[in-house]
């Protein structure tokens, strides 16, 4: 997250192709993701949106293989040999994909140095502590998060925001083919929202990796995404091009609410506004401005 024109230093790791097919998940046996199926390419940004509850965070999670699924098929491909996802070791899966979740606790005793080197965890030999590339991808991790000058400061005595930053560099220093991440720019201010985007496509433009990213947030999701999957109640219900799939019709039928989509002329860019009683009433909000 180096700011201003300076060139961000990529993580060496290698594009991964993550496909899931079939998926269908199940809460005290009730399906809230339905036969749902989702292809993650390398050099690809694809955003997950959809309201509250429509199976975002529980498809990421089973991606991930933190959620079990009562029906699917992971496939990875590095574009030697596809292997079977579900099958491999967490270790070997964990070379291969990194997840940021929600709602990671506050460590107590860490320094944030500490729990960067967790994501290193992978890389590690079995009966030893042995990792050739570690302090080179924590420094990295740490620089692309601008969490330097943080290193050696105990985790609880950060912010929110900091937390978040120091979250994701642990999933840097992992240093995996493919980047998940769920709500990633979740207690950010403005620059460090902005900067976190950047930075998804300083992975993706510039080495390859496969990122699979849910966003409540449909500018940031148009601004950042390659592909965009759009569920509702556990379904994905179109996949494809921001423009294509954030239509005003078809998000309006979803979000419950009205919202309009035009393009920003200063930046070229799909945007949208969801109007409430209050702008439609006074007029406040204009489709055109």
């Amino acid at each position: 997250m180096s700011s201003g024109d300076e060139a961000i230093e990529i993580p060496r790791a290698r594009g991964h192709e993550l496909s899931a097919q079939d998926v269908t998940v199940a809460y005290d046996g009730t399906d809230v993701v339905h036969q749902a199926a989702i292809t993650l390419r390398p050099g690809d940004v694809t955003a997950l949106v959809g309201p509250n509850g429509s199976g975002k965070s529980t498809l990421l999670r089973t991606l991930a293989r933190l959620q079990r699924p009562r029906t699917a098929t992971l496939t990875l491909d590095d574009g030697d040999a596809p292997a079977d996802g579900l099958a491999l070791t967490t270790r070997e899966f964990s070379r291969r994909v990194a997840l940021l979740t929600q709602g990671r606790p506050t460590p107590s005793g860490l320094t944030v140095r500490d729990i960067v080197e967790f994501g290193r965890y992978p890389h590690r030999a079995r009966w030893s502590r042995a990792d050739p590339g570690g302090p080179d991808a924590i420094r990295r991790a740490l620089a692309m998060t601008d969490l330097d000058g943080l290193a050696d400061r105990g985790a609880e005595h950060l912010s929110g925001g900091q937390l978040q930053r120091v979250w994701l560099a642990g999933c840097l220093a992992q240093e995996t083919g493919v980047l998940l991440l769920d709500e990633p720019t979740t207690y950010l201010d403005l620059r460090y929202q902005v900067e976190l985007l950047d930075l998804i496509r300083d992975l993706t433009d510039g080495h390859g990796i496969a990122v699979g990213v849910v966003l409540h947030d449909l500018d940031q999701a148009a601004a950042v995404a390659d592909r965009i999957a759009l569920l509702r109640a556990g379904r994905i219900i179109a996949d494809g091009r921001p423009e294509d799939v954030l239509t005003a019709e078809r998000l309006t039928d979803t979000y419950g609410i009205r919202i309009d989509v035009d393009t920003d002329p200063l930046t070229g860019r799909l945007r949208t506004r969801a109007v409430g009683r209050h702008h439609a009433r006074t007029g406040r909000l204009s489709t055109t401005s």
